[in-house]
């Protein structure tokens, strides 16, 4: 717990058992012990989940986190704060990531076993690092003597560290960071960038846990007043820095580029099927045969499920609807056979095909689905892919930027990749536009595809540059480089968008030039403000 002395000179575990006296929710929570405090930290992190994509309840946000440091107030060790932590992030995984056991029922007969391991046990892992931020913190607050204001503070940074590192160790899952809660309000998301959405996180723990200060042991009622005005001003401020990033957008298009993005809503069993696919490839030939003003046709993730590059006749069949002088982006696979290896390389590409069937570039996706597109550890656990029947896809060089005729520089993403903040473009070779091909069939009706969209549309923001996104059953978009759709076909429904590409922006973002040194600047910043607030905690 806080071991800080109150204005009224008790120490912090007399005034939580006062408080208790006066039965306030604080104290109450701060007393729980057993299975209820982490029930409690279940339901709360649970609760907390309902402030992301898709429903985007930013304001419980505001229950959840004070709630959480109520109950860490009556922590008493790092490990009964790790617990806590634990649990509360169990409930988040859970609710938030319950979509993706969906992809088990494609093939449920072969992959029955991995059901728990979907539904509890990547909750139950990722989980820890929620466990290890308020571990941090409990510990900081003990070597430090940190209270009130402080404690806040520190719970942000705590919070953002450990999300980073969620974002990066061991291949990375950084899905539902706390700042895509704020994906639906334009204004508030332009802070990423600046910041990227590490540093929205950061900023949004921290306000929202501002309310805890009417509860935390040894704080005032003035100083909780004080910080929660400071609150107000500073989401203000963010409010407004948006707005007028927001009013600086001219609509501005690319001349002479229509961009067709094709969405056939083929259900995954169907997918890879030898009697359904070249259903599914004439579905898609179809929608991309009707002539309009399109000079460049976007394919989803694996639309061509065949070798391409081995491939003339689909390649040709492709090149009958290519518009005149234009293209065909689409998802596929590739194999590359090298001299020292005894079987072929399989990867999950993207090739540009011209109007004679010719191949001009190709892309390989780089940042594999763990168990999805490969199995880590692969001498140790003899078990099969979930989208790799021909054995594990191997992974491209990373990204890049493909040059095409007729169309600005373009940094391709396949599905998986566009979750990854910073990883997104090559430095050295900066593109004008994102494109994002994806399949979601996996996931069905559920949270995972608006959560899937919402994600990349913030790399638009972080980036400064337009991203187009086509998906096999949606959502399929385009949005600007300040994050607004400019265009969007539903999930489940089978069609065409005709768009214009917006335009990048003419300057780098800040995040784009200088990347995660910029949150790193502000938790530096925050760990200095929590420092010296340490000394506020007595009001």
């Amino acid at each position: 717990m806080i071991d800080v002395e109150t204005t009224d000179g008790t120490s912090a575990p007399a005034a939580i058992e006062a408080r208790s006296r006066r039965r306030t929710l604080a104290a109450r929570l701060a007393g729980l012990t057993g299975w209820r405090r982490h029930a409690a930290a279940l339901g709360l992190g649970a609760v907390s989940s309902l402030a992301l994509p898709p429903a985007y309840a930013v304001p419980v946000l505001a229950i959840a986190f004070p709630g959480l440091l109520w109950l860490l107030a009556g922590a008493t060790r790092p490990r009964t704060a790790f617990a806590l932590g634990w649990w509360f992030g169990f409930g988040q995984f859970v609710l938030g990531l319950y979509w993706i056991s969906f992809a088990l029922l494609v093939d449920i007969d072969k992959f029955w076993w991995m059901m728990p391991f979907a539904v509890a046990g990547l909750p139950a892992v990722l989980a820890c690092y929620t466990g290890a931020a308020t571990a941090t913190l409990s510990w900081a607050q003990r070597r430090w003597n940190l209270g009130g204001p402080a404690s806040v503070l520190g719970l942000a940074v705590a919070w953002t560290v450990w999300e980073f590192a969620r974002g990066h160790l061991f291949t990375g899952f950084p899905w539902n960071l706390v700042g895509y809660s704020w994906v639906a309000v334009l204004p508030m998301l332009q802070f990423a960038s600046v910041a990227g959405i590490y540093g929205l996180s950061l900023i949004t723990v921290a306000l929202a846990g501002v309310p805890a200060l009417f509860g935390l042991p040894g704080t005032s009622r003035r100083l909780a007043i004080r910080s929660s005005i400071t609150a107000v001003v500073v989401m203000a401020g963010l409010f407004a820095f948006g707005t007028l990033r927001l009013h600086g957008d001219d609509g501005a298009t690319v001349p002479g580029v229509m961009l067709r993005l094709v969405q056939g809503d083929v259900r995954q069993v169907m997918n890879w099927s030898p009697l359904d696919r070249e259903r599914t490839f004439q579905h898609h030939l179809s929608l991309s045969a009707e002539r309009g003003r399109e000079t460049t046709v976007i394919w989803p993730e694996t639309a061509a499920p065949f070798f391409l590059q081995y491939d003339m006749p689909h390649r040709l069949a492709m090149a009958a609807v290519t518009p005149p002088g234009g293209l065909i982006l689409t998802g596929t696979v590739r194999a590359e056979q090298r001299p020292d290896e005894a079987e072929p390389r399989i990867f999950n590409s993207l090739m540009a095909v011209d109007g004679s069937g010719a191949i001009l570039a190709s892309y390989d996706k780089a940042h594999l689905v763990p168990f999805g597109e490969y199995v880590p550890l692969r001498g140790l656990l003899p078990i099969a892919a979930l989208a790799a029947d021909r054995g594990d896809f191997s992974a491209g060089p990373g990204p890049r930027t493909l040059h095409l005729p007729g169309l600005p520089p373009v940094s391709p993403l396949i599905c998986y990749e566009a979750i990854f903040p910073g990883e997104v473009t090559a430095r050295d070779d900066r593109p004008q536009w994102l494109l994002n091909i994806t399949n979601d069939a996996w996931y069905l009706n559920s949270a995972g595809p608006h959560q899937h969209f919402a994600i990349a549309q913030v790399r638009a923001v972080e980036e400064g540059l337009p991203l187009v996104r086509a998906a096999n059953t949606g959502i399929s978009g385009v949005v600007d480089s300040y994050g607004r759709i400019t265009a969007r076909l539903g999930l489940g429904q089978s069609g065409v968008i005709d768009a214009n590409l917006p335009q990048a922006l003419p300057n780098p973002t800040l995040f784009s030039r200088f990347g995660h040194m910029t949150v790193g600047v502000m938790l530096f910043i925050f760990t200095l403000a929590a420092a010296r607030a340490r000394h506020w905690g007595r009001g």
